[in-house]
């Protein structure tokens, strides 16, 4: 029984595809990419070949302990792989900056923030179907 529950519940994850992992990506990002920024976050975002979107998060020690950084690292996965628009965001490749004030904020002021540097980042770029500024 164990098996089919983490079959189904393996469906719900951010895929590994839409994940960054090499830390050249990262490097591009900060060096090559555009940003956005708010209180408890920026954005560090360049475009990809590869026609999705693919998502880098990264906290320092300044943020929490290891327990906080992760907690909020989790939240952002979460948060991107629920928001509608998802599909919508152009092909970039995203390293969301977490700020040492993101440690002690709530939840519902922590995702408004997170959504609002995502949809500022869709507005930028322009998403599917839209026509590039």
């Amino acid at each position: 029984m164990p098996v089919a529950v983490a079959a189904g519940r393996a469906g719900e994850r951010l895929p590994r595809t839409e994940t960054l992992r090499r830390s050249a990506d990262y490097l591009r990002c900060y060096r090559r990419g555009r940003r956005v920024g708010g209180a408890l976050a920026r954005l560090h975002y360049a475009r990809n070949s590869l026609g999705h979107a693919r998502l880098g998060i990264t906290a320092s020690r300044k943020v929490g302990n290891a327990v906080v950084r992760n907690r909020l690292k989790r939240r952002v996965r979460e948060i991107f792989r629920r928001w509608p628009e998802r599909r919508s965001v152009p092909a970039v490749d995203v390293v969301v900056h977490l700020f040492p004030s993101a440690g002690p904020s709530g939840f519902p002021e922590f995702r408004d923030e997170i959504l609002g540097l995502f949809e500022r980042l869709v507005r930028r770029e322009g998403g599917e179907g839209r026509a590039r500024r």
